[in-house]
């Protein structure tokens, strides 16, 4: 068991190896690829739900079709029959979309949800295997901020969108499929108008995904100055300094920012779905003056040009949709790029490939010409060597930033030296399972964590399978039988925050009967 000193130099300069600055932005490539293997470990939900949606977009061909049936055969033959057989089929075809797009609601949300869930649990385990080299360096409402506003932003990009493009692809081939049976000529005049739209609309994205990430990049500094702030520590320091006005005044800069880039976000590429949105509403217009001459003409059937009008609304409805779903994920990039950020660091204190597991360890712990940097040229150990045998009590006495609190960090390999080795049964620590070292080595720091729980679930944190015999056994040792007795409910007194309803001696000592435990 240890105790970590409050040697001062090891914090500040954690935080200088890593200073906070805009990572660098990749091209759509890699982040597009490694968004589709989020979908892969459902590939067969995926598969039955492409199945749904192709037979939905294909049986919302058939209204116009039978509609068309009805105009030019049924009714001028005045065949009463074949008008109620067509009608019921206009019905079975609408109850069967609806009941195929419940479906696919249903299955859409089980994938995205599902989606959304790894990816939480994705972040939150590759944060919880980073070193404090990195915690260190960043602040904590920066990674709320990962696995909350970023997390939550993409959601409609996995729910929806994968379902949007898909459907509305579907549509628009099919129909044009359709359109060009019915009338080839009408049909190359719409599609060779549907080219014009793609360049603004990419245009649109890329303005999309820049004002989105710094947007994000706002939320996460909105994040981390409230935790920073309104945290017990932060708030005591505020007010002891008298710094309400001036932390105020912060958060309101950035949360003009985030309203500032949220209306210019809300305004990029108005105009130009409007003008889309129009020319989709007049395409109808034209098919009728088309179609009307062409039936004049004796060219064309009216049923064929009312099935016409019809289906060029089904194409440039979903090419519509289809541009908007491109903004939509263009702009979505840019969460998915800070998520892998989070997801892809690597990981600094890594388990060896064959490690070595120790249930019980003597106890010989041996610096063996121990070198060590936070930072590249700038040592905070160098060639220190010693050895303590089992049941021995040691002392590391110096002024601040020997590098006291840098040995405890080491014994406990939340840091791997830079030359040398730190052994224990005269195994190096680099060649230990972590679990070994965690059963094995326990530390009580300067500033004891308390969690908001009960006291007998904080001194129980360690060894979750702990009786209330061992429990107690634990707080007596550490000298809290006599605080455990005035205490209301005793053992299942809850601390509060960080552990604040108790006295700063009581918090240590709670931690001491943890680690005894």
């Amino acid at each position: 068991m240890m105790h970590g000193g409050g040697g001062g130099g090891g914090g500040g300069i954690f935080r200088s190896a890593f200073p906070e600055q805009a990572k660098p932005r990749h091209g759509a490539g890699p982040v597009l690829r490694q968004t589709a293997s989020l979908f892969a470990r459902y590939r067969r939900h995926v598969g039955v739900l492409a199945l749904t949606i192709t037979a939905a977009s294909l049986i919302g061909l058939a209204p116009p079709l039978i509609i068309r049936k009805i105009i030019d055969d049924a009714i001028p033959h005045r065949d009463g029959v074949l008008v109620d057989m067509l009608v019921i089929w206009i019905i079975v075809a609408s109850l069967g979309g609806a009941l195929l797009s419940v479906g696919q609601t249903w299955l859409n949300n089980i994938v995205g949800q599902n989606i959304m869930e790894d990816v939480r649990n994705r972040i939150y385990a590759r944060m919880q295997r980073m070193s404090l080299r990195f915690l260190t360096s960043t602040r904590g409402g920066e990674i709320q901020s990962r696995l909350t506003n970023d997390v939550n932003a993409i959601q409609d990009a996995v729910t929806n969108s994968f379902t949007s493009v898909l459907s509305n692809a579907i549509t628009v081939v099919s129909t044009i499929a359709l359109m060009t049976v019915l009338d080839w000529r009408f049909t190359l005049l719409a599609v060779a108008a549907l080219p014009l739209f793609i360049y603004p609309t990419r245009r649109v994205g890329a303005i999309q995904r820049r004002l989105l990430t710094r947007q994000q990049e706002q939320l996460a500094q909105l994040s981390a100055h409230s935790q920073e702030t309104l945290s017990i520590n932060g708030a005591l320091l505020v007010k002891l300094f008298g710094r309400e006005s001036h932390e105020y005044e912060r958060y309101r800069s950035i949360n003009r920012n985030v309203r500032d880039l949220s209306i210019r976000r809300a305004l990029v590429g108005r105009w130009f779905f409007m003008l889309l949105g129009l020319f989709g509403a007049l395409v109808p217009a034209l098919v009728y003056w088309y179609g009307g001459h062409a039936v004049i003409n004796a060219d064309m059937q009216i049923g064929t040009v009312v099935a016409l009008a019809a289906y060029v609304t089904r194409l440039f409805t979903p090419v519509t949709q289809l541009l908007s779903t491109q903004v939509t994920v263009e702009s979505s990039l840019a969460l998915f790029e800070r998520i892998f950020e989070y997801t892809n660091l690597p990981v600094e204190i890594e388990e060896a490939p064959n490690a070595i597991d120790i249930p019980r360890a003597r106890g010989q712990l041996e610096f063996d010409h121990v070198s060590f940097q936070y930072v590249p040229s700038r040592w905070a150990l160098r060639d220190v060597s010693f050895s303590v045998q089992p049941g021995e009590m040691t002392a590391l006495v110096g002024p601040s930033g020997a590098g006291k609190t840098t040995v405890t960090y080491l014994t406990v390999r939340l840091f791997d030296v830079t030359n040398g080795a730190v052994r224990l049964d005269g195994v190096d620590m680099r060649q230990l399972t972590l679990p070994s070292l965690a059963g094995n080595i326990s530390m009580v720091t300067q500033e004891s964590f308390l969690i908001h729980d009960t006291l007998r679930e904080n001194v129980r944190y360690g060894r979750p399978d702990a009786t209330d015999d061992e429990i107690m056994a634990a707080v007596r040792t550490a000298q809290l039988q006599e605080m455990v007795d005035h205490l209301p409910k005793g053992l299942d007194t809850v601390v509060g925050e960080r552990g604040y309803r108790l006295s700063g001696g009581e918090k240590q000592r709670v931690a001491i009967a943890r680690v005894l435990l």
